[in-house]
């Protein structure tokens, strides 16, 4: 009873209390609720004035910076939730995307000079030269370019190459059933005698010897080494036939590997029919379209030693793959990427493309192999570019069925359409790339896109902390000299199959008709005649690399055996790299995983 009437004398001036304060701020709130409307449209009245006198955007803000309805928002960091917006729209830019301006001044030039002996003056009785190809289509192609030039430099017969069935490819076509026989028979008449088998001598097929040359042999190194055995033999066959010749030869050699390359060497009629479909029902999509050489396969990656950010479970499949290579030693994916030796992911083609100019409403026809990662790899490019062509998706599987068991064959038609497209771009710089740059160089410069990993690789590591507009500007700025531009690139420079400079010639009947822009035509003028004292042949172009560095990828090399791979990597100009694994040219060869 005691500790209840304590209870009552404490409770009671508490609830006292209360009930007063409740009542004062009942007090309070019911003088305050006359003056809300008043504070309300005050506000209201503030915004609408301020409305009226704010400027508005105008139409060059909308197009550079694009409206938030336009902006794709991508989650490029996961972890960091840092989010990079990327317009959908290209924006303007001062220059044509799908062709060049100086494009008109120059042309493809491959014809033989007057003191270029004719293929019956040239060659000689009883001397026949065989050669075995190796790789993927585009290994096999300079192969045969090259076999050519040196059954021309042994002033020998060539019978018509044997092509690689045997290796990572495991394309059992031979020579016919990819390209035109006759037709390349009969273009290189001229030049070169060609036949399709061995003769008969006294009933009997000669038995030739077989043999091999190093790598880039020079002419001498030909004559040297094979002409005494064609001459005791008469006949001889060269084995893995792929960057066997010099890359440097004199002027007219060059030129008859041109007009092997881009004239004698002719598919079939039935990859240019289903080429020609593709590229017109990609007409029919879009007056413009790209096509994208994706180098993104599982096998591709392992070997580059990079990593892309998958986590352990990258880490362990790639590194699974990597052990089919016994020589192959551990590499630092950091110092790779450095480098410029990783190529680059679907992603960041996309952002490269993007900031280059190219809107989401541009059509991609893509030619790949099986994308490491599949649909979760792409996603990221065709959130950006979501009109993503294949040969699967505008062709019937009927129509494919012909040739889709034949890995040359089906690659065939993919360079068909990149050759052909308004702009091509690529990811790597393996032989496709190298061929097909060539190519698109000799006939008109078209525009070629190869990323210039090397200097990209910090914009795309730190893009999170930068705006799109930086980020794009700089994108632009180190894609300078790797746009497929006349001039990019030094004569000499690189593989020939890609810089055919001594196939290049300048019209200089088109130079007054080139509207050149904000640059001026003198100034052209002048850089043309300096380049001209140059020349041995005034009509020849003397390329000025404009780039601040030029693009160094490696060549690397694997061969399959019984128990696994071993592999090795060799540079363009055809001295070990840093990697090394075999030095002595007379082991054995290793096929090239960027082939095609």
């Amino acid at each position: 009873m005691k500790k209840k009437k304590i209870d009552n004398v404490v409770g009671a001036p508490l609830l006292q209390a209360m009930g007063l304060r409740r009542r004062r701020n009942q007090s309070h709130l019911h003088h305050m609720f006359p003056a809300i409307p008043i504070i309300s449209g005050a506000l209201l009245f503030l915004f609408a004035v301020l409305s009226l006198l704010a400027p508005s955007l105008d139409n060059e803000n909308l197009l550079l910076r694009g409206s938030l309805n336009d902006e794709i928002e991508r989650q490029t960091n996961a972890n960091s939730g840092i989010v990079l917006r990327v317009p959908a729209g290209g924006g303007s830019l001062s220059n044509d995307l799908w062709s060049s301006r100086l494009s008109k001044l120059y042309y493809g030039c491959s014809n033989a000079s007057d003191n270029f002996n004719s293929a019956e003056i040239n060659t000689r009785p009883n001397r026949y030269l065989m050669i075995s190809t190796s790789g993927g289509l585009n290994q096999q192609r300079t192969g045969i370019t090259d076999a050519v030039v040196a059954a021309r430099i042994l002033n020998a017969t060539l019978v018509v190459p044997k092509l690689d069935q045997k290796s990572f490819w495991k394309d059992a076509s031979n020579f016919s059933e990819i390209f035109d026989v006759d037709w390349f028979v009969s273009f290189l008449s001229k030049d070169v005698k060609v036949i399709k088998e061995l003769p008969t001598v006294r009933g009997k097929v000669l038995t030739p010897f077989t043999t091999r040359v190093p790598r880039k042999c020079t002419p001498n190194c030909y004559q040297n080494r094979i002409l005494p055995l064609l001459v005791k033999r008469h006949a001889v066959r060269l084995t893995k036939f792929d960057y066997r010749l010099a890359n440097k030869l004199d002027r007219n050699l060059q030129k008859l590997r041109c007009r092997v390359n881009y004239h004698a060497l002719k598919f079939t009629y039935p990859i240019l029919e289903m080429g020609k479909k593709l590229v017109d029902r990609m007409r029919l999509k879009s007056k413009h379209f790209i096509a994208l050489h994706l180098r993104f396969e599982p096998d591709m990656l392992a070997f580059s030693g990079c990593y892309y950010g998958g986590g352990e479970k990258e880490r362990a499949e790639l590194g699974a793959i990597r052990k089919r290579w016994k020589t192959l030693h551990t590499r630092n994916p950091d110092k790779e990427r450095r480098q410029g030796k990783c190529p680059l992911t679907p992603e960041e083609v996309g952002l490269m493309l993007r900031a280059l100019g190219f809107g989401s409403d541009v059509h991609i026809y893509v030619a790949s192999g099986e994308v490491y990662g599949g649909e979760e790899s792409l996603a990221p490019l065709k959130a950006l570019f979501p009109n993503i062509h294949s040969k699967d998706t505008i062709a019937t599987r009927e129509e494919l069925v012909p040739l889709s068991s034949f890995s040359s064959r089906m690659a065939a038609l993919d360079f068909t359409v990149c050759d052909e497209s308004d702009v091509f771009v690529t990811n790597n710089n393996g032989n496709m790339a190298r061929i097909l740059a060539g190519r698109r160089r000799y006939f008109g410069h078209k525009p070629t896109i190869r990323p210039n990993a090397k200097k990209m690789y910090k914009l795309f590591m730190r893009r999170n902390n930068m705006t799109w507009e930086t980020f794009a500007s700089g994108i632009r700025t180190n894609q300078i000299g790797f746009m497929g531009e006349p001039n990019e690139m030094k004569p000499g420079k690189g593989e020939f199959h890609e810089n055919p400079s001594a196939c290049i010639c300048v019209d200089a009947a088109a130079k007054p008709r080139v509207d050149l822009g904000p640059q001026s035509q003198s100034s052209v003028n002048r850089k043309t005649d300096e380049e001209n004292k140059t020349r041995t042949d005034s009509s020849e172009v003397t390329d000025v690399h404009t780039a601040d560095e030029e693009q160094d990828w490696s060549e690397p090399y694997y061969l399959e055996h019984e128990n696994g791979f071993h592999a090795k990597e060799l540079s363009s100009n055809g001295t070990d790299t840093d990697f090394s694994l075999l030095h002595n040219s007379e082991q054995p060869e290793l096929e090239e995983i960027f082939s095609d």
